[in-house]
């Protein structure tokens, strides 16, 4: 993690930021294959949702912090795109993303699905995590969907995945095992100040969140290979105070122009069903009421471009 880069995004965060004698503060990035339950527990770990899931592969594609605030510590969450083979330039982008985040933070998170052998791309994972300077920490997930076997066995596997500083289970979904997750992280803090200003959860912008949470409600209502070809993209963003409203106009990307008419439905239902949708979870998370107004463009094959993968904020 580039923290001079940290710094100029955030100039509230760290230099001259005020914190109690004794106070904690640090990074922990939350690594895996794709769909071991990384934004699930972070998630889980803020108390609300800032990170979107789904079931669909590459559901993260930023490399974003949230900041876990107490009296005693702030930790600096970094969550990442899952690590896989990659099949075009987007793919290969959020690898880099990834793995960029493991280089320099206090401690590394590995997380395994319990329901899931530990395969070839969990040991690639775990050979990138081993040369991590941070603390290392294997976490089993989805405790919840397994059974006490299969978390023994997993448990088992993954200790030779690397020389653990500490290993531990939880299920993000119902809740058990993530304070316990975060105490022991804690402990691994350094003595610093605080990265986030108090009232500052995470170092995403109001836009690309809108966005994520729209292409969110995409993946869970289409299936194929269409979800992968989207990319949401934000063009007008307008609080009316008079009425507590913001206006929000969003652009869903396409590849090919067949999928448009996927996008739209039949008489634009699967749209506006999409519309509907993301709309209750904007409301939470702006405060207000949303007007959401959604189009649907064709970007010829934007997955291959290096330039409108960077345009869409993925990557690095």
């Amino acid at each position: 993690m580039d923290l001079d880069a940290f710094f100029a995004e955030n100039p509230m965060g760290g230099v001259g930021a005020v914190s109690p004698q004794g106070f904690k503060s640090g990074f922990v990035a939350l690594v895996g294959r794709p769909n071991a339950g990384k934004s699930t527990l972070l998630n889980a770990m803020m108390g609300k949702k800032i990170a979107i899931t789904s079931n669909t592969a590459q559901t993260t594609r930023h490399r974003f912090r949230a900041a876990l605030t107490t009296e005693d510590f702030q930790l600096v969450i970094v969550d990442t795109p899952g690590i896989h083979k990659p099949h075009d330039a987007l793919g290969e982008e959020l690898n880099v993303s990834a793995e960029n985040a493991i280089g320099d933070v206090d401690v590394v998170a590995l997380l395994v699905d319990t329901t899931k052998p530990i395969g070839r791309g969990d040991e690639w994972v775990a050979a990138r995590v081993r040369e991590a300077r941070g603390a290392k920490v294997c976490v089993l997930t989805k405790t919840d969907r397994a059974t006490p076997e299969q978390v023994r066995h997993q448990l088992e596997a993954a200790r030779s995945l690397a020389d653990w500083d500490a290993i531990t289970s939880l299920s993000a979904q119902e809740g058990t095992g993530v304070a316990a997750f975060i105490d022991l992280v804690a402990g691994h803090l350094p003595a610093g100040p605080k990265w986030f200003p108090d009232d500052m959860d995470t170092d995403l912008s109001e836009e690309v969140m809108v966005a994520e949470f729209i292409r969110e409600k995409v993946l869970l209502n289409y299936r194929d290979e269409v979800p992968h070809a989207i990319g949401v993209g934000v063009e007008q963003m307008e609080y009316v105070r008079k009425k507590d409203l913001m206006r929000i106009f969003a652009v869903i990307y396409v590849e090919r122009e067949s999928q448009k008419g996927i996008i739209i439905g039949q008489g634009g239902r699967a749209v506006r069903q999409v519309g509907i949708e993301a709309r209750c979870d904007l409301e939470q998370l702006l405060g207000c009421r949303v007007f959401l107004d959604l189009s649907v463009k064709c970007k010829k094959d934007w997955r291959r471009d290096a330039n409108q993968i960077r345009r869409f904020g993925y990557g690095e």
